[in-house]
Order: structure tokens, then sequence, then C-alpha cells
């Protein structure tokens, strides 16, 4: 399962890794087709508003920097989800298929789209991926049993003790309540 995670991350990266260094090249033309979205969306969340042009530059470092550090294996599961992050404003905003009248250009940018979604999804497995080890959760969930193996077995063999006390009750009580009915 190594070689294959070492051979699929730059395969997944690299379109990130290429599409944020064009960006950075020619922000232009990207902050032109990127303009219309961005001014909407800075009329709801004001934090968001500002330069297309700078937004773009902003959008590529970051692309390209978490593609690169995805693809060589540095902290693969918060590059992944960055990446993910990016890649919906950027596939809303240059695939929008839905304001296309022209049908060719609609089904290009269709399949451009869902291309997008599937590279979400592959992303979305990515930062889910530990490698085999148990997540950050599941250790700081189980921490406290393991450094104490015999709580860790006190814990399940108490409770089923008592659900085993709780059974023999109901019997003994449908026990004796039919013995005291049939008298």
């Amino acid at each position: 399962m190594a070689v294959l995670r070492k051979l699929a991350r730059p395969l997944l990266a690299a379109p990130f890794v290429t599409g944020g260094l064009r960006t950075l090249r020619r922000p232009e033309t990207v902050a032109e087709v990127a303009g219309p979205v961005i001014r909407e969306v800075g009329k709801r969340i004001p934090a968001l508003a500002g330069d297309p042009l700078q937004l773009v530059r902003v959008t590529g470092t970051i692309q390209a920097a978490a593609g690169l550090m995805f693809a060589t294996g540095r902290a693969p599961r918060l590059s992944a989800l960055t990446l993910a992050a990016t890649l919906v404003p950027t596939s809303l905003t240059a695939h929008a298929f839905w304001t296309v009248e022209d049908p060719q250009e609609r089904a290009r940018q269709r399949g451009h789209f869902l291309s997008d979604l599937s590279t979400l999804g592959g992303l979305l497995i990515a930062a889910a991926d530990t490698h085999g080890k148990p997540s950050l959760a599941y250790r700081s969930r189980h921490a406290l049993d393991h450094r104490h193996p015999v709580a860790a077995v006190r814990r399940p063999v108490e409770a089923a003790a008592a659900r085993t006390v709780h059974r023999a009750k109901g019997v003994v009580g449908s026990l004796t309540g039919s013995l005291t009915g049939s008298r």
C-alpha cells in the first residue's frame, strides 16, 4: 500500500501544482473569470471581498504549495484538505456549466466539473487516510485504556457482569411469578 501512496499522491497533486504555477504566472486570465464570483461572494462575506487579482494569486500559491506538500508526503492529510478547500470555489467559478448557453461548451464544462468532483472525492479519501495507523481521535479516546491495561479489561467485564445479573434477576422474577401464580 505504501507504493500506491507514493505513486498516487504525485498524480493527484500534479494538476494543482501546475494550475497553481500557471495562475501565479498569469493571474489576469483567472481573475477575469473569477471576478464576478468574487464580487458576489464579497457582498455576502465581507472578509472575502477584495481585489480578484490578489485573491487569485493567493489561491494559486496555496494550491501549488499544498500540491507540492501532498506530492512529497509532507502533512498529507492537511494538504489534501487544503487542496479540497481550494478546489470547490475554483471549480464552481471556472466550470459553471449551468450558465453556458452553447450545448457543446456546456457539455465540455460539465465534463470538467465532474472531473473536479471526482478529484474532490479522491482528496477527501486521502485526507482520511491514516496509513493503517489509528487516527488521532481514536488514539486520544483510548489513551487511558492503553496506559492501564487492567482498566481496559475491567470495564467490558463489569458491563457484561451487570447485564448477566440483570438477566438473571429477570429470569428469577419470571420463575417466582409463575410459581406464585400457580398456587
